[in-house]
């Protein structure tokens, strides 16, 4: 079963809870950007904007969305953009036409289930239910941490022999209907001191330079005389119709 949490607002706290998949970066939680869309932020202002799936009554995967007006062509400061946009936009009462997708989460214990696109199918119909006439996502595509070094454009254009992306999360959302617009090359930054990105990450950082990290989709900058780390992530825009279209 699908719901929002407008429809169910007692399931807040049980949609915020579900886990992100075991050896999600801890250090994305320093981006600062993230501070405007908190949980409990988006689920009072923009409850119609929250999916949930549910195993009987208990939320398995959620679909997290804010509306924002388009201001022309994606961003290339993607996932940060689209934060600061539905703020801007909520503070001003500007009338919103888009909606951008923050994170999609399925709890671990029910992944390879198909359920990332019953819940990108339902995203889509709540967007065009809530009057929004598009559906943008900032994708993180995390088998992309296997080649950090690699530049995302390069990442993101590669196929396999059917033409569909070899990145599997990629290949999800365009099997469900999706479109790769482009790449938003600084899509979600994290700036923090040394002690902050040894406590994320269990690393050292005791060199300057360029530091691979588990989980990051790119280099880590790191000034150990300044005492500071910078990283600075890429991700695939992906727009998504907002018609109701059938899950299967």
């Amino acid at each position: 079963m699908l719901v929002t949490l407008a429809r169910r607002p007692d399931l807040a706290e049980a949609v915020y809870a579900i886990p992100y998949p075991p050896g999600s970066p801890a250090f994305m939680a320093g981006s600062l950007a993230s501070l405007l869309v908190r949980g409990r932020r988006v689920a009072r202002r923009w409850p119609h904007l929250v999916v949930a799936l549910l195993d009987g009554d208990q939320p398995i995967a959620r679909g997290i969305m804010v509306p924002f007006r388009g201001r022309g062509s994606l961003p290339a400061r993607g996932w940060d953009e689209v934060a600061v946009w539905a703020a801007e936009d909520a503070l001003d009462d500007v009338v919103p036409d888009t909606a951008g997708a923050l994170e999609i989460a399925v709890h671990p214990e029910h992944q390879g289930r198909g359920h990332s696109r019953t819940v990108l199918v339902a995203m889509r119909e709540a967007a065009a239910a809530a009057g929004l006439g598009s559906l943008v996502i900032p994708v993180r595509p995390p088998d992309k941490a296997a080649v950090p070094s690699q530049p995302m454009r390069e990442y993101a254009a590669e196929t396999r022999a059917d033409g569909l992306p070899a990145d599997r999360w990629l290949r999800t959302h365009v099997r469900a209907g999706g479109r790769v617009e482009g790449v938003a090359p600084c899509s979600a930054t994290v700036q923090a001191p040394l002690e902050d990105w040894r406590r994320w990450t269990g690393l050292p950082f005791d060199r300057d330079g360029v530091v691979p990290v588990p989980g990051a989709l790119a280099p880590v900058f790191v000034s150990v005389a300044q005492d500071f780390a910078v990283y600075v992530e890429p991700n695939v825009w992906v727009s998504h119709p907002v018609v109701s279209v059938q899950s299967g």
